[in-house]
């Protein structure tokens, strides 16, 4: 086996071989299929029906990986920007973000996600990466909380006195519930999109002229329409959950 990923170029992390013998990383494999949207060897190019069950091989390179029980080198302190993993007592960075748990995960953590079929369909998310982030303007610190008592991003010392015993939540977490809310209305603004091009295209082919005012109100709806998917992709590429939370208050999704 060779000691590099082909897909990373990068020693293996969690090493899963296919059923066609290759190997990759599992967050590699995992990602590309998700990408790809079916089960296909980069390499051979082979393609499996069902989904394969992803097992990291036991090797002396993955022995040394960090699990829950047994962390590589302890928990070290997040840098600026790193977002801490939702289930990890140590608090190692997340790795990624999933919409449908509403949880951050770190490498261990989302394993299963790469390798249960049923989590495989869950969306994942980059965690937010920003350096600085936005501060608080009355105790200069970073925005980490938001209160859904008075819709607001907060800093720690904002929960603890002015916001003291409201409901609050991490950003990350808001940010993720907003996503999935936003992603279903796009999911069914997209078929209402579908329906009416389907209809107007209905109506052309019948040729008739009394059809024509319904055709140029069709055309008015699905322009309108459009603009709104617009708006919403637009939404959903803000990057910082802070930043992205700010905007869905300020501009609430048509």
């Amino acid at each position: 086996m060779s000691e590099r990923c082909c897909i990373c170029l990068e020693n293996f992390t969690g090493p899963v071989p296919l059923p066609c013998g290759h190997v990759f990383c599992l967050s590699c494999i995992g990602d590309y299929w998700r990408v790809r949207g079916q089960s296909l060897c980069p390499l051979c190019k082979t393609c499996f029906e069902t989904r394969p069950r992803l097992q990291i091989l036991e090797t002396s390179a993955s022995g040394c990986e960090e699990t829950d029980e047994n962390p590589a080198c302890g928990p070290a302190p997040l840098r600026s920007g790193e977002v801490p993993c939702d289930l990890c007592p140590s608090h190692r960075p997340a790795a990624k973000s999933c919409l449908a748990c509403l949880t951050s995960y770190c490498a261990v953590h989302l394993r299963p996600h790469y390798q249960d079929a049923e989590l495989a369909r869950h969306p994942l998310v980059d965690v937010a990466k920003n350096l600085e982030g936005p501060m608080c303007g009355a105790h200069g610190r970073r925005l980490e909380r938001f209160c859904r008592t008075d819709r607001t991003c907060i800093c720690a010392m904002c929960a603890r006195g002015d916001h003291r015993g409201h409901r609050t939540v991490s950003v990350q977490r808001e940010a993720a519930k907003k996503k999935v809310q936003l992603l279903r209305k796009r999911t069914k603004l997209a078929q209402t999109t579908h329906d009416r091009l389907r209809e107007m295209e209905a109506l052309k082919a019948t040729a008739a002229i009394q059809k024509k005012e319904l055709i140029l109100e069709l055309e008015e709806e699905l322009c309108e329409l459009q603009s709104r998917q617009g708006q919403m992709d637009r939404l959903l590429q803000t990057e910082g959950a802070v930043h992205f939370i700010q905007r869905c208050l300020l501009t609430p999704p048509p």
